[in-house]
């Protein structure tokens, strides 16, 4: 089984609260795709998304438990949401992907290319294997979805995607040549899809994190996570959570007359 669960869950609580004094769910009706998201940003956005009204399509490839536990959490919250296992580097498994949005939920509204690695090496060590997999998960992968996506969206007549770089497409970082050139490809990839697709009513942003408390920062040296402290104006890591809001913002009809822009979330790293 390619889709691991296809439940829908409906009750009325978290999920299906009245419009009061202009409280309404945001993402009501909306279906959305988000690639990586068995865990930190991408199970926030997942998260928030769901909490705000829109029938969800989970994704991840290897970290299948974890893709669970979030289905789960979202289910008992009161969303709908179903799980899809593919790698998004497949062309294959990408347009499988986005298939499972029109299967489950009759439509794609928005797309969410989150699904991210990282293979750090200084330059003179990294392996030709450590780029390729960096570029064909990052970026490749964010172009295969965002290919498979638009066509539908066009016959639609509208659609979102928005894409998830980071501050070290911004600034670089010192043993993450392949990383960086991944995340600058997003951007440019933002910014050259968002002017194709306009004229389909179909808004293309990215947002560039900072550091923010996800596994991947958990594992910096903790020496290194002082010196990344301190260049940070507001003197913290941020929370997948401040990243999630932020997409719902490019998601939501109040994000109507912006496209190809970058949303930096990065507590003043880069002023």
């Amino acid at each position: 089984m390619h889709i691991i669960d296809s439940v829908l869950f409906s009750k009325e609580n978290l999920c299906t609260r009245l419009c009061v004094a202009g409280d309404c769910l945001r993402l009501q009706n909306k279906s959305v795709v988000v690639t990586g998201s068995s865990r930190g940003i991408g199970s926030a956005i997942a998260s928030v998304f769901a909490a705000e009204g829109a029938s969800v399509v989970l994704n991840c490839h290897q970290d299948v438990e974890e893709g669970r536990e979030t289905l789960n959490r979202i289910l008992r919250e009161g969303g709908k949401a179903v799980l899809c296992v593919a790698d998004i580097r497949n062309p294959d498994d990408a347009s499988r992907l986005i298939n499972t949005a029109v299967e489950s939920f009759g439509r794609i509204d928005v797309l969410v290319n989150n699904a991210g690695i990282v293979r750090d090496s200084l330059l003179d060590k990294m392996t030709i294997e450590q780029w390729h997999e960096v570029l064909e998960t990052n970026l490749t992968g964010a172009f295969l979805c965002s290919k498979a996506a638009s066509g539908l969206m066009k016959a639609q007549g509208h659609g979102r995607i928005i894409n998830i770089s980071s501050v070290v497409a911004l600034t670089g970082n010192v043993g993450q040549a392949n990383y960086a050139a991944s995340k600058g490809g997003v951007l440019s990839l933002t910014k050259a899809l968002s002017i194709e697709l306009a004229r389909y009513g179909i808004l293309v942003n990215a947002i560039a994190p900072g550091f923010c408390k996800t596994r991947m920062v958990q594992s910096i040296p903790n020496n290194v996570k002082e010196k990344i402290l301190a260049k940070i104006p507001l003197g913290r890591f941020g929370e997948p959570n401040e990243i999630a809001y932020a997409a719902l913002f490019l998601a939501s009809d109040e994000c109507s007359y912006i496209t190809g822009q970058t949303l930096s979330v990065n507590g003043g790293l880069r002023l």
